[in-house]
């Protein structure tokens, strides 16, 4: 049902390394952009996520109760990347864990103060 999310940025080449350590980790590339946007995912693969300069030259800001969710192979993956977002300066929202029964996740925030999660649904 969803395509992609498209997140803003203040600065496309800082929020690019950012989300390129993550999509790597991920196990997907850059889909495509230029001087103002930049996609990762795999074309016809599941959604994918973008980071933009706003289109109407204002400042990008973050979306009060926005969240992107990305989705995860196993526990550890979530550890790792939400170890890796923090490491590229990502800010903690919730260290990982079971929020209920089989739900494991993570949360951050990126460079630019968007929220996401890494998550996994388990039967562990």
């Amino acid at each position: 049902m969803i395509g992609y999310v498209t997140l803003g940025t203040r600065d496309l080449a800082r929020g690019a390394a950012f989300y390129d350590a993550i999509a790597r980790e991920l196990g997907v590339g850059r889909m495509g952009g230029d001087d103002r946007f930049i996609s990762w995912g795999v074309p016809g693969g599941a959604a994918g996520i973008g980071l933009t300069l706003p289109w109407n030259g204002e400042p990008a800001t973050v979306g009060n109760g926005v969240m992107v969710a990305l989705e995860a192979r196993d526990r550890a993956q979530v550890d790792r990347l939400h170890a890796l977002a923090l490491s590229l300066g990502g800010t903690d929202e919730g260290a990982p864990g079971e929020r209920f029964p089989g739900f494991y996740v993570g949360y951050f925030r990126d460079l630019d103060g968007n929220k996401l999660n890494v998550y996994v649904f388990d039967a562990t």
